[in-house]
Order: structure tokens, then C-alpha cells, then sequence
């Protein structure tokens, strides 16, 4: 399986859209995690291409209270959204994924925080996320990663720093 991680830039706002429906999510509001994507400098994301499709991607957006996000834990930790494709899942596109999107995040923020159920826990887990409850009797909850600072390793092909963001 050929995957290609590329950043998800302000016009590319609609794969966001589209990828949504494959999160896990208990807000019925699409729009506030998408709309608008890129034109903030907090937004950052990741996409993949597997075999020429969109096979899944993950972006953070910082909210406010006001929001009622169901990830929202204060108003300088941004909530991370990640999406793969039902069929892609499995084959290590989240974590290939995650792992940039970490070290991008860690550029600007010192945490981020995920809404996560049993099935993804140990998913999130691996990655370093720790459950800001840990009670197993819940069904959603959110989870918690602590970023480290250190050296952005960036996949070369195809990044042009001068177009990260549009």
C-alpha cells in the first residue's frame, strides 16, 4: 500500500469536511470542527493518500468554551479530530498520521486533547494520550497528550515550506 502524508491547507478544507462522518464524534455539529479550516493560525492538519484517495486524515482546532466541543478541556489545548476511511483502517495510516501531526502540534502547543471510547483507548493510548477519566464504566471520554518539543521531522516529498498554509 502506497501512503503519501501531505498537510491540510485552508483550500483542502472540504477533505476535513468529507472525512468527518468517519470520526468518532458525539457532536452533531460538523461545521464548527470544519468550516473555515486553515484560516486560523492554531489550525493544523494531516491527510494521506493511499493508491491516489483520501484515505484518511487528522487536524486540531482550538475552541472555547463556548463551543461545546465534547474534547474541550480549556481554551489552550486544541481538540484533535482523526478520521480513516472504514477499509483503510488497520494498516497503520492513524498512526503514520498521528505521528506527524504530533510533532507539528508540539511546534505550538504543550497538550491536546481527543474524545475517545473503549474501542480507540489503547489506540490513543500508544501514542501517549492518557484518560482524563478513568472510568471504564463510560462509554466516550476524553483523553489527554502531553507534547514534547523536539525537532520536526518532515516527510520532503512534496512539502514546499512556503505553501504549509495557504
Amino acid at each position: 500500500m502506497n501512503t503519501t502524508l501531505f498537510f491540510l491547507r485552508s483550500s483542502e478544507q472540504k477533505i476535513a469536511h468529507n472525512m468527518f462522518p468517519y470520526a468518532l464524534s458525539i457532536d452533531n455539529d460538523r461545521d464548527i470542527y470544519t468550516i473555515a479550516y486553515g484560516l486560523k493560525n492554531t489550525d493544523l492538519g494531516v491527510y494521506s493518500l493511499t493508491n491516489n484517495v483520501v484515505s484518511g486524515a487528522a487536524w486540531i482546532r482550538l475552541f472555547n468554551e463556548s463551543h461545546g466541543t465534547a474534547a474541550y478541556v480549556d481554551n489552550i489545548t486544541p481538540v484533535l479530530t482523526l478520521a480513516i476511511l472504514p477499509d483503510m483502517r488497520g494498516n497503520g495510516i492513524g498512526t503514520l498520521i498521528m505521528n506527524q501531526l504530533l510533532q507539528e502540534a508540539a511546534v505550538v502547543y504543550d497538550k491536546i486533547s481527543v474524545l475517545s471510547n473503549n474501542h480507540s483507548k489503547s489506540f490513543y493510548q500508544q501514542l501517549g494520550f492518557f484518560s482524563l477519566d478513568d472510568s471504564d464504566s463510560k462509554d466516550v471520554f476524553i483523553m489527554v497528550k502531553k507534547l514534547e518539543k523536539k525537532a520536526i521531522i518532515r516527510p520532503t516529498d512534496g512539502y514546499d515550506p512556503l505553501r504549509w498554509m495557504d
